[in-house]
């Protein structure tokens, strides 16, 4: 495994510091509306979210979950090709609209979702910036109208003349989340992010957990390469998530120093 970034060097695509960055709702409407390319009403953002219905199935962690007045958009931040993002996205699609209707509630209750890959390579090598999917009918072409759209984003995208330049500067910052980049474009909305990266980086607290969760990553890495399974890595994702949403931020670093609370706390949750 190789040695962690320090996090003051950082990049966007990290998804550690995407899911942080992602909790400013201001920061994470900019980011969402350059890649639609729309505006949005007022937003409600939590990262990392977890769903999980019965710990007999897998669980699904949401890197991004954002919601309007009009839909509910996840947004994930993904880094390595595991040549299975069709059938993530319908997985992912599963679990949002599983958790977003009531007993009694109609069908047709169903918000619209939009479900966001930004990928660090192109997922489907035809060197566009952006793939947009929506289900269509074969034999006419016309929408099944079900509302759901997924889009797959590619820092890698050739199609210069086909995408706006803010989507683009977008896509550059992901990558290269620098003052220096930031100071060769114009481009208000990549400020604004780039200004709220700078401040997360200033927080000592924030790094402190940041260490601790690369030094969770190197553990589980290292147990799962023994075991030959990667469940660990998510497990320890999960787990950080999970202690977060419920308030015990504070006890995170005692995950990598005893032994027991960490199996405490697995068990707790069921991972």
């Amino acid at each position: 495994m190789a040695q962690p970034t320090r996090f003051q060097d950082l990049n966007l695509s990290n998804a550690f510091l995407f899911a942080a960055a992602m909790e400013d709702e201001e920061a994470c409407k900019v980011f969402i509306e350059t890649i639609l390319g729309e505006q949005l009403g007022n937003i409600t953002v939590k990262s990392e979210r977890m769903i999980m219905f019965n710990s007999d199935f897998r669980c699904v962690r949401l890197d991004v979950f954002a919601s309007d007045e009009k839909r509910d958009i996840n947004v994930e931040m993904q880094n390595e090709n595991e040549h299975n993002l069709p059938k993530r996205s319908r997985y992912h699609q599963a679990q949002m609209d599983l958790s977003s209707l009531k007993p009694g509630q109609d069908f047709n209750d169903l918000k619209p979702i939009v479900i966001i890959f930004v990928c660090t390579f192109d997922p489907f090598e035809d060197g566009l910036y952006r793939y947009t999917y929506e289900t269509i009918c074969i034999e006419t072409g016309k929408p099944l109208g079900d509302e759901v759209q997924k889009i797959f984003i590619s820092t890698k995208g050739k199609n210069k003349e086909q995408v706006p330049e803010n989507l683009i500067n977008l896509l550059n910052y992901v990558v290269n989340s620098t003052d220096n980049y930031v100071d060769s474009i114009s481009d208000g909305n990549v400020e604004k992010l780039h200004s709220r990266i700078k401040a997360l980086k200033k927080n000592r607290q924030l790094e402190e957990k940041y260490m601790t969760y690369e030094e969770m990553m190197k553990i589980e890495y290292s147990k799962g390469k023994r075991e030959g399974k990667e469940e660990g890595t998510n497990s320890i994702l999960r787990l950080i998530s999970e202690m977060t949403a419920n308030g015990m931020s504070a006890d995170i670093p005692r995950l990598s120093t005893d032994v027991e609370f960490l199996k405490e706390m697995l068990q707790k949750y069921q991972l």
